[in-house]
């Protein structure tokens, strides 16, 4: 059985509450839902974890050395200031997956630039809570 964990930066938990004309209506407990009923059809045992501390991003990142198959990070603002969440993913070497809900690349010019796309083997992004289930499916072929 893989086993991935889901990591959600700041502001993640606010989803359905926060700009909802810009990342939906969709709760965050209704995204953590449909990850673990769609990993469980895949024979995928899931672990899903947010914070708003770039801190405890960074120890979760390095207590998945050697235990997860694969990461799925959704850093959100962190994802175009850390630098330091980047080398913790190239310090712990497991495959990783960058997840966005918006088209980043179409919004404002700050979030453009994506330090971890400079690891990640893949980016998805504008797709919803949708990309977070295709970025299992690409983790686990």
């Amino acid at each position: 059985m893989k086993k991935i964990l889901v990591i959600n930066g700041p502001n993640l938990n606010m989803l359905g509450i926060r700009e909802p004309d810009i990342y939906g209506t969709e709760t965050y407990d209704d995204l953590c839902k449909k990850i673990i009923e769609y990993s469980s059809k895949l024979n995928v045992d899931i672990e899903i974890f947010q914070s708003n501390y770039e801190g405890q991003i960074i120890d979760t990142i390095q207590g998945a050395y050697d235990t997860y198959s694969g990461i799925i990070i959704n850093a959100g603002a962190y994802t175009h200031t850390s630098i330091a969440i980047l080398d913790a993913l190239k310090s712990v070497g497991t495959r990783t997956i960058e997840v966005h809900l918006t088209d980043t690349m179409n919004r404002e010019d700050y979030r453009k630039k994506s330090f971890i796309s400079e690891y990640a083997e893949r980016t998805i992004c504008g797709n919803g809570v949708e990309g977070y289930l295709q970025a299992i499916e690409y983790l686990i072929k």
